[in-house]
């Protein structure tokens, strides 16, 4: 059974750097798809200033030519504090048997230690940290002791069970940032090529990031 994967973030907005890293890790661990889950409300920072609504519908118009990618609005219906606890709880009670990766950068797996309940998180599914190739994963952080006795070089290990495994895996990373979007257009430039023209298209629209 292939597994499914999921990204979850802000996607404020979602740009290509989003998608390529959910492309390559999906073809690399051969996943049947990757469920991109923007989140309501962030449990350690602010909200976002755009509602979880427009960046569910940027991450929709996004995806909706790649059935690799499926636009997830879970966390938006559950409504709340988004806990990915949670997320992985109620995707494990609808694919009980179907192997979850969870996919994590390597900011996220510096601070994992900080999640609510992250002990029980590769209970619930195996944990996927994507970096840069050239770098190396946080060494001295609790995540990192605690994953590094479930660790796996091996994508097939990932099919044999529906949760359990880390796997850390180098892929290319395209050098661009939600921030700096938001910096482009609230200084007027054009942020063309940096994310799709659709999703460009819902913000000169709505007037976001003004």
């Amino acid at each position: 059974m292939k597994p499914v994967g999921l990204l979850g973030g802000t996607f404020n907005p979602v740009h290509h750097g989003h998608l390529r890293a959910a492309i390559e890790t999906k073809e690399v661990l051969d996943l049947a798809r990757v469920h991109l889950i923007p989140l309501l409300i962030p449990p350690h920072r602010d909200p976002p200033e755009v509602s979880a609504h427009l960046r569910l519908s940027m991450l929709q118009a996004a995806t909706a030519d790649e059935p690799a990618l499926l636009a997830d609005d879970r966390e938006i219906r559950r409504g709340g504090v988004s806990y990915t606890i949670d997320t992985l709880i109620q995707m494990r009670d609808e694919m009980p048997e179907t192997p979850l990766c969870m996919i994590l950068g390597t900011d996220a797996f510096a601070w994992l230690h900080t999640w609510r309940e992250w002990e029980h998180l590769i209970e619930l599914a195996h944990i996927i940290v994507v970096h840069r190739p050239g770098t190396d994963l946080p060494k001295d952080v609790p995540a990192n002791r605690l994953l590094r006795e479930r660790e796996t070089c091996k994508k097939e290990d990932l099919q044999d069970s529906p949760a359990g495994s880390f796997l850390s895996m180098a892929i290319p990373f395209l050098e661009i940032s939600s921030t700096r979007i938001r910096s482009i257009l609230h200084n007027g430039q054009n942020p063309r090529y940096l994310l799709p023209d659709s999703v460009l298209e819902i913000i000169r629209k709505e007037r976001l990031y003004l």
